[in-house]
């Protein structure tokens, strides 16, 4: 019973330690780090839907410098081919790829396949002058990809084109991302361990990945692009090395080094730990420690032979060979790629309770309120300045108009990497365009310094004011006006009054006139309150009396005319 105790108590000490793993030569995992080199990528096709690779070989002095061209599945293209020193391939074409090498031979090709799709013509050395010799030779470049100490390239069988401007442009870029082609050099992976722990449910909790620059090692500027998405990143170094976020993550990160974010304001973020000790399971133990995590997603040991070298940290599709490519990076909104995610939002109210629907219409004459903001960068607290907005028609012919824009004064505690401000769209009322984009660029600041902090672009439909049917004047009578409507409504009582008074005076009623009795014999008259006295059918003796004279007289007179 003791000894299943003990080691109940053992597993369960096991289970609460961290865990740690021992780096091993190469990539380990989904997780990898790749060296940025120059290239570019593009839409560009030929009339015959043709494509125009360029690779720039780069071989170490001790490099064995020879390498396998496989292309046997590759679409129909043009593949230029060049390299500064004499290097030696193998290669395995279709009739459709055809290959061009200088002809100073410092490129050689062996193969049994297809020799004459290999071409032997004079182009210039410079990476720029490479990229407009072929835009004029083939009609534009598909593809500029620079590879150190290649071993094997071969095609994926698909399209090699990006969606896009079918321009090149140089730039420093991750060769793995180009997806019609699998590469495999001797380059970065010679000089690297990796190892990742056994991962265990994270819930909601941002993944962990640990990068360390032994003692001993030449690196001294690593520029670094990160694509992952909620991460915290571990950087340990010798001192005095720069460690440079070529895009800001959405991360939190500490190092013993200088951190610089944001190269366009030159934002230095100070060593956050003093660590020295470059031992791998020194430098994970103190990395959980430093963000309280109880384990990490990859630890990858650098010994790079350059004193400066970009770097991008990515995650593999799938976890088996080293030749699989990374998730697709999501382009942010903003212009350039160091800079941080910005998003807009409008409101109708002052208030910034409820946002506006994004297919809701704007009228033009009223007030919009916006809200710019973006991601915190690690521990940094950055405050957003709006410098300018405009807004451009969407259509054939489109319209760019400068918006007027009123900033808004919000607390920090209130509006955390944000910036608030007021406009209206009555400029836009007389023009024929509906459908617009708002755009405004901004700048970001951190103890007073500031510098370009992007764009950001929000798509609207602005409509002609509500137009409300005309209402009668209604007047406003205060107590005089009362008083005044009373007094008046008295006087005119009082002349109607007086008035019917003459009436009855000039005229007057009959003195034997009864109105009263005249009044109760007139059907349907409610102006008399007397009753009619019932006539009764036995008249009194007077009444007969002179009556009955009365038809005596009446009927003698006939009698004495006959006489």
């Amino acid at each position: 019973m003791e000894r299943f105790t003990l080691l109940l108590c053992m597993a369960a000490a096991a289970a609460a330690s961290p865990q740690t793993c021992e780096p091993k030569e190469g990539h380990e995992g989904r997780i990898y780090l790749s060296e940025m080199l120059i290239g570019c990528w593009t839409s560009f096709t030929n009339q015959d839907k043709g494509e125009v690779h360029i690779l720039n070989l780069n071989f170490d002095p001790l490099d064995a410098k020879m390498f396998i061209l496989e292309m046997s599945s590759a679409t129909p293209m043009s593949l230029i081919l060049r390299s500064a020193v004499r290097v030696y391939g193998v290669a395995s074409l279709n009739a459709g790829v055809h290959v061009y090498v200088n002809k100073n031979a410092s490129i050689v090709l062996h193969g049994d396949q297809h020799r004459n799709n290999i071409h032997q013509v004079d182009f210039p050395s410079g990476d720029e002058e490479l990229v407009q010799w072929a835009a004029q030779t083939f009609g534009g470049v598909t593809s500029f990809t620079t590879i150190r100490n290649l071993k094997t390239i071969s095609s994926t069988g698909t399209n090699g084109t990006r969606p896009g401007s079918p321009d090149c442009a140089l730039e420093n870029e991750d060769a793995i991302e180009k997806h019609f082609m699998n590469i495999k050099t001797a380059g970065l992976d010679s000089s690297l361990k990796s190892c990742s722990p056994p991962q265990m449910g994270r819930g909601d909790e941002a993944e962990l990945h640990i990068i360390n620059i032994p003692e001993d090692a030449s690196a001294r500027n690593v520029s670094l692009r990160v694509d992952i998405k909620r991460t915290s990143v571990f950087l340990r170094g010798p001192r005095g090395t720069s460690w440079t976020f070529l895009n800001p993550p959405d991360t939190q990160f500490g190092s013993n080094n200088d951190i610089s974010v944001l190269p366009a304001m030159a934002l230095r973020i100070p060593p956050s730990l003093l660590f020295d000790n470059d031992s791998a399971e020194s430098v994970q133990l103190e990395a959980l420690r430093y963000f309280k995590a109880g384990a990490f997603s990859s630890y990858t040991e650098l010994r790079p032979k350059e004193a400066t070298i970009s770097l991008v940290l990515g995650k593999k599709e799938s976890p088996e060979g080293s030749e699989m490519f990374p998730d697709p990076v999501v382009p942010v909104t903003t212009n350039a790629p160091h800079q941080m995610p910005l998003l807009m939002q409008l409101f109708g109210s002052p208030d910034y309770r409820v946002p506006l629907d994004p297919d809701a219409k704007v009228q033009s004459d009223r007030r919009v309120y916006a809200e710019i903001s973006g991601h915190t960068l690690g521990n940094i607290v950055l405050s957003i300045k709006v410098v300018q907005c405009s807004v451009r028609s969407k259509g054939s012919c489109p319209v760019v108009k400068e918006l007027p824009f009123v900033p808004l004064a919000c607390s920090v505690a209130s509006c955390p990497d944000s910036a608030r401000l007021s406009f209206s769209f009555d400029a836009l009322r007389e023009l024929p365009a509906t459908t617009w984009d708002l755009e405004c660029s901004v700048n970001l600041c951190h103890n007073e310094k500031c510098g370009d902090g992007g764009r950001v672009k929000r798509s609207l439909e602005v409509t002609g004011p509500c137009l409300q049917p005309p209402t009668p004047p209604c007047s406003d009578f205060g107590p005089p006006g009362v008083l005044a409507v009373a007094f008046g409504g008295f006087l005119i009582g009082v002349v109607l009054i007086g008035a019917l008074w003459l009436i009855k005076a000039k005229t007057g009623y009959p003195t034997g006139l009864d109105m009263s009795s005249t009044a109760a014999g007139l059907p349907g008259c409610p102006c008399s309150g007397s009753k009619r006295q019932p006539v009764s059918k036995n008249p009194s003796p007077s009444e007969n009396s002179s009556a009955n004279a009365s038809i005596g007289s009446t009927q003698s007179t006939p009698t004495s005319s006959m006489a």
